[in-house]
């Protein structure tokens, strides 16, 4: 497959190296900052450079890494250009609605995932496990933490608060999720989600369920980006097979459970 990468930081080369191990070829690195990258955009674009970018380029899939600044106005600008959208950039949950409405409109398609690594899609899912387990006994208290290199533009990551989600489907006695730090003590209906900054961390997450006997801790650690980089990749070839297969139809919003159906 041709592949267009819209930002060309560290994760975009490690997408690239992924991608071209993998068989496919990169037809277009775009990024504003990025001295190696085939396609320099001015900073202050508004997604139109981007767009014209990648439709000249003449690629088959785009996979878009950049910020939380900059997300929304790439997906508005290619959307329209009808070319598999898988997008990684994470802070833009308030904006889900306007997405699948502008990929309805425009028939465009795209698969969102706030993170793509196999192993955290796996760790979901014994989350929610977890948490139903956990939920048939008052005792427990539950909470979550993780922690970012701090370049992250965004606290907390879309990682935990998709982990907070899970565990509220299973934990009833929790339904809110509370990102800010306590003034006062947390109400028992509140899951606390706290976030560190620091070094170079490609990113750590927990989840504790405490009581007064003991501490249950399920962690995830991401040892590099690699997985995130794998996962995008494969799920840009499955997006694209899926799509030509007619197993999923153009202009919606897909996640990691269509794109890997059966597995998360």
């Amino acid at each position: 497959m041709k592949i267009a990468l819209v930002g060309y930081g560290k994760m975009g080369h490690m997408l690239e190296q992924t991608a071209l191990s993998l068989g496919h070829t990169v037809v277009a690195t775009i990024d504003p900052f990025a001295p190696d990258a085939k396609y320099k955009v001015p900073q202050d674009d508004d997604g139109t450079a981007v767009a014209k970018a990648v439709k000249e380029s003449g690629a088959e899939g785009i996979i878009e890494f950049t910020s939380p600044a900059t997300v929304i106005q790439n997906i508005t600008a290619l959307l329209p250009l009808k070319v598999p959208l898988v997008v990684g950039s994470t802070g833009w949950n308030d904006k889900i609605d306007y997405v699948t409405d502008l990929a309805s409109k425009t028939g465009g398609t795209i698969m969102h995932s706030a993170n793509f690594s196999i192993g955290v899609n796996m760790f979901y899912k014994i989350v929610e496990e977890a948490a139903k387990l956990v939920n048939n006994f008052d005792e427990y208290d539950a909470a979550v933490w993780e922690m970012h290199h701090n370049q992250k533009a965004d606290s907390p990551s879309g990682t935990a608060i998709d982990i907070a989600k899970r565990v509220l489907e299973g934990f009833k006695r929790k339904n809110e999720i509370v990102t800010d730090a306590f003034h006062s003590k947390p109400q028992p209906n509140q899951l606390h989600v706290s976030s560190t900054r620091c070094g170079t961390v490609p990113g750590t997450h927990t989840v504790y369920f405490d009581s007064t006997a003991d501490t249950i801790e399920l962690t995830h650690t991401a040892r590099s980006r690699q997985g995130f980089a794998s996962g995008a990749v494969h799920a840009l070839e499955n997006l694209d097979s899926l799509l030509k297969d007619g197993k999923l139809k153009p202009g919606k919003l897909y996640g990691m459970s269509d794109v890997f159906p059966g597995m998360f």
